[in-house]
């Protein structure tokens, strides 16, 4: 039986574990982060790869900092035969990446070398993507820069948002994983070196990037909202306050840039740069819970005219 190690931490990687422990694997440890406080009382939380982790009685190992730390020495001394990450969230030390016979692989949620980084899935709605994908990939020091062992896309809907792009991808890691281990393991796949001069970034979404500029085209509008959908959330200034806008549709109509054109039963109708409009369906005023933009029209006497900051 082939051992393994499996690294990962959040939501995205739980399917992951899940199906190599249903394919049989050895799993000699699970590694993941140190649990965080989370909410606003600070509950110390642990991350889901753990809580998974536990349900199944494995060995959990949570390093602050791999390089140089005593949990390093301890992972290497398993002796798995293979090392599995998925949005684990630290790089491997050359010494960890060089241990294991059969090499260490990551689940990386983008087709590379496109949207190297730590939030792919949110960058490729937010840049306008039509397909996205899994990479099943060889671990090199520089980061997502490895050998590609094989790849599968996912198509990009205008319904989609991270939400359901990340379960998307979640399960299509997860399957393809399992068909590209055992051809793995006998030692007939193939490496494929990334092409670095195509290579583009995707980073952790900074907080300026979730300000909507509604002098922006409407679809760059429409794909920013859906990008940070449900989370971290787009959010404008109205009434000089702060305004989450968790869902939109994109519509039409011309007015001034983040100026109120109209109202609908479904929602508040934002004017863009390029004559589309933005349909905002649900929403969060500051202070107050998500709520449904006609729910906020009948509380709030919002007026045509009216405009969100710029």
């Amino acid at each position: 039986m082939t051992s393994v190690i499996f690294m990962g931490t959040p939501d995205f990687s739980v399917p992951v574990l899940q199906r190599m422990i249903a394919d049989g694997y050895e799993v000699k440890a699970v590694v993941t982060q140190p649990d965080r406080p989370v909410g606003r009382k600070k509950v110390l939380t642990p991350p889901p790869v753990k809580e998974e982790a536990m349900k199944h009685n494995l060995k959990v190992i949570q390093p602050e900092k791999l390089a140089g730390s005593v949990e390093l020495e301890d992972i290497i001394a398993l002796e798995a035969d293979l090392i599995i990450t998925a949005a684990f969230g630290q790089l491997l030390p050359k010494k960890l990446l060089e241990a294991p016979e059969l090499g260490c692989i990551n689940v990386h949620a983008s087709l590379l070398p496109e949207l190297r980084g730590g939030a792919p899935i949110h960058h490729s709605i937010i840049r306008g993507y039509k397909e996205t994908g899994i990479t099943i990939m060889y671990m090199a020091e520089k980061l997502d820069a490895g050998d590609i062992i094989s790849q599968k896309s996912v198509k990009i809907t205008d319904e989609d948002h991270v939400g359901t792009l990340h379960d998307k991808l979640s399960e299509t890691g997860a399957q393809l994983l399992s068909e590209t281990l055992p051809q793995l393991i006998a030692g007939e796949t193939k490496r494929t070196p990334q092409n670095h001069e195509k290579a583009t970034y995707a980073w952790n979404i900074k907080r300026e990037e979730e300000k909507i500029d509604w002098n922006r085209p409407g679809r760059e509008v429409f794909n920013q909202i859906r990008g940070l959908y449900p989370w971290p959330v787009a959010y404008t200034i109205f009434r000089d306050k702060p305004m989450k806008i968790q869902q939109a549709k994109l519509s039409s109509g011309s007015g001034e840039p983040g100026e109120i054109i109209g109202t609908t039963d479904e929602g508040i109708l934002f004017a863009t740069a390029d004559h589309e409009a933005v349909l905002v369906t649900e929403l969060q005023p500051s202070g107050k819970k998500k709520m449904a933009a006609s729910d906020f029209l009948r509380g709030s006497q919002v007026k045509v005219g009216e405009k969100a900051q710029l």
